[in-house]
C-alpha cells in the first residue's frame, strides 16, 4: 500500500476525488464530492399548516434532495466501501432519526444492517413516519408527541426512502449498509473513511436525486 494516493472519479453527475492516507495497520479514505453542470435550486417549505413547527424556524427552512455549497459541493452523499471489505452483521452503538420542527434531522442517516434504530419525536405534534423499504419490511408506525422513540432493525442493505403521511413536506433518506466502512458528505462536501485495513476497494457514492 502506498503512503499516499489519490484519484478522481466521475459518475454520472457526481465526481468525488480522494486521497488514501496509509498507516501503520491502516489508513484513511478522505475527499470531497462535487456536481458537474448546473445542480438544481432547493425550494421552500409552507408549514403554515403546522404552525407549531413553522414557529421554530426564524427563516423558511427549504427542500434538502439537492443541497450544494461554493464551487458545486454536494451534501448528503453517501460514499461506503461497497466491495473488498467484510460484510458486517452488526453494530454496537445505535443510530437516532428524529423529527423535530416537522423536519428529518439528519436528512440522510447512514447505519449498519442489524443496528439498532431509534426515531424521536421531539415536536410538539403528531408523526406518521413511514419508511418505503422495498427489499426489507415496510413499516409504518405513528407517533404521537411525549412518546417513546420507535426501535427497528433491518436486516438488509437498501437505501430507504421516508416520509412521514401527516406532513407531506418531510422527506428522508435511511442507508442501510453491509460494511461500517461509510461517510456522509457535509455542507462542504466532505466525507472520510478511516480505519481502513490495507487492501483493494470498491468507493462507491450515493445521492438521492443523482443516484449511483
Amino acid at each position: 500500500m502506498q503512503p499516499v494516493k489519490s484519484f478522481s472519479v466521475l459518475v454520472t453527475a457526481l465526481s468525488f476525488a480522494a486521497i488514501v492516507t496509509a498507516a501503520p495497520g491502516g489508513g484513511t479514505v478522505s475527499g470531497k464530492v462535487t456536481y458537474t453542470g448546473t445542480p438544481a435550486k432547493p425550494k421552500p417549505i409552507d408549514m403554515s399548516k403546522e404552525p407549531s413547527c413553522a414557529k421554530q424556524h426564524t427563516t423558511p427552512i427549504t427542500t434538502e434532495n439537492v443541497v450544494t455549497g461554493p464551487g458545486n459541493t454536494l451534501e448528503f452523499v453517501v460514499v461506503y466501501i461497497s466491495a473488498g471489505a467484510p460484510d458486517e452483521s452488526s453494530a454496537p452503538s445505535t443510530v437516532t432519526f428524529d423529527q423535530k420542527g416537522c423536519h428529518y434531522a439528519p436528512h440522510v442517516l447512514a447505519f449498519q444492517v442489524n443496528q439498532e434504530l431509534k426515531v424521536t419525536n421531539s415536536d410538539q405534534t403528531s408523526h406518521n413516519i413511514h419508511p418505503l423499504a422495498k427489499v426489507n419490511r415496510e413499516w409504518n408506525k405513528s407517533q404521537p408527541p411525549g412518546t417513546p422513540p420507535i426501535s427497528e432493525k433491518y436486516d438488509k442493505p437498501e437505501f430507504i426512502s421516508v416520509k412521514c403521511n401527516i406532513h407531506p413536506w418531510m422527506h428522508g433518506y435511511f442507508a442501510v449498509l453491509k460494511t461500517s466502512h461509510y461517510a456522509v458528505s457535509d455542507d462542504s462536501g466532505d466525507f472520510k473513511l478511516p480505519n481502513l485495513p490495507p487492501g483493494q476497494y470498491t468507493l462507491t457514492a450515493w445521492h438521492e436525486s443523482y443516484v449511483t
